[in-house]
């Protein structure tokens, strides 16, 4: 019997990423695709359907932003951004245009392999956002728009409710604060970060079991926000 490899497309031109990286997958148990520029990834992508991508954004032919941007007109799967660019505007960017998740180079093999394997359990973005999540204590139907934890109901103002609805059905995937601020408080407030926070801190005093440490709500500092059922 034939055993399924994830395919992992590799957008990059570097030739060493792909010296040390191809080898890696591999051993891994992926099957991985090799592109050395935008365009050719983009075919591979059309024409491989592959399982996930990992994509560079320093590319000779395009900026990755827009291999990604128009990756995501036709490609549901998770993409993992690789680059050497650390400022935070670039992850944001990254993340707005539909990155699952950002490496920043150098690396550790090791690491990415965990976002690999992490990306991949969430799944496509196609993938139907669940009505009822079960997160620790908590309970968090969405439909009905009740929250429990430890089985009492915990009271949430609309707008709290909201916010937690927007990052628990992303899945596990980094909501910017762009995206959050626009789909809670609308356009008018995308630039309100420090109002973002004082939520944020609210649902965890109200739904965590430490709001120092938080299990749940997550913080990918200078981007914004993922919540984490595990």
């Amino acid at each position: 019997m034939t055993v399924h490899r994830p395919r992992i497309l590799v957008i990059d031109d570097e030739p060493q990423i792909h010296r040390f990286l191809t080898p890696a997958l591999e051993a891994a148990g992926y099957e991985p695709i090799r592109a050395d520029t935008g365009e050719a990834g983009l075919r591979e992508l059309a024409r491989r359907a592959p399982d996930a991508v990992v994509l560079d954004l320093g590319l000779p032919d395009m900026d990755g932003k827009e291999a990604l941007e128009r990756a995501r007109r036709f490609y549901e799967g998770p993409v993992l951004i690789l680059s050497a660019r650390h400022r935070e505007m670039e992850k944001i960017d990254a993340f707005d245009l539909g990155a699952d998740d950002y490496v920043e180079k150098p690396f550790s093999v090791g690491e990415l392999l965990a976002r690999l394997r992490a990306v991949l359990r969430r799944g496509p973005h196609v993938e139907a956002a669940p009505r009822m999540v079960e997160a620790g204590d908590l309970r968090i139907d969405i439909a009905m728009r009740i929250v429990r934890r430890d089985g009492a109901v915990v009271r949430l103002s609309p707008k709290e409710f909201e916010l937690l609805s927007s990052l628990v059905e992303a899945g596990g995937r980094v909501v910017t604060h762009r995206q959050l601020l626009t789909a809670v408080w609308g356009p008018a407030h995308a630039q309100d970060v420090q109002y973002l926070r004082v939520f944020v801190s609210q649902l965890r005093q109200k739904l965590e079991a430490d709001p120092a440490a938080p299990r749940h709500f997550v913080t990918e500092p200078g981007v914004g926000y993922r919540f984490l059922a595990g």
